[in-house]
């Protein structure tokens, strides 16, 4: 199973969303905090793209990039690839790294595994 991770600031549109999970990659879920699922603009991204969305907590997840800002805020270095990662528990890698949408606006990236 291949689950996107998103993570985006408070004024980030659908467009930016959508951008950043385009730039990512394909993927069967999206993923993010538990604060950021309930925001419109991202129920909007799952209603559009048809994927489930999968609230995780990201605090204490180790990713491949670190944004002082992130880490800060969120307790790891990126969002997206933390909620990837958590979404699919154990055993899970990422596949795509954080990419982040051409506004800066958002970010996704990709992990693959088998759901816990």
């Amino acid at each position: 199973m291949r689950v996107a991770g998103i993570g985006f600031r408070r004024a980030a549109s659908l467009a930016s969303l959508a951008d950043a999970l385009a730039r990512a990659g394909s993927a069967d879920a999206l993923a993010t905090s538990p604060a950021k699922a309930d925001a419109p603009v991202m129920r909007a991204l799952a209603a559009r793209t048809g994927l489930p969305l999968i609230a995780v907590e990201v605090a204490g997840i180790a990713t491949p990039t670190r944004s002082p800002r992130i880490l800060a805020r969120h307790g790891t270095g990126s969002l997206a690839e933390a909620a990837a990662l958590a979404a699919l528990g154990p055993g899970a890698r990422i596949t795509a790294p954080r990419v982040i949408s051409q506004d800066g606006m958002a970010t996704a990236a990709i992990a693959e595994g088998d759901p816990a």
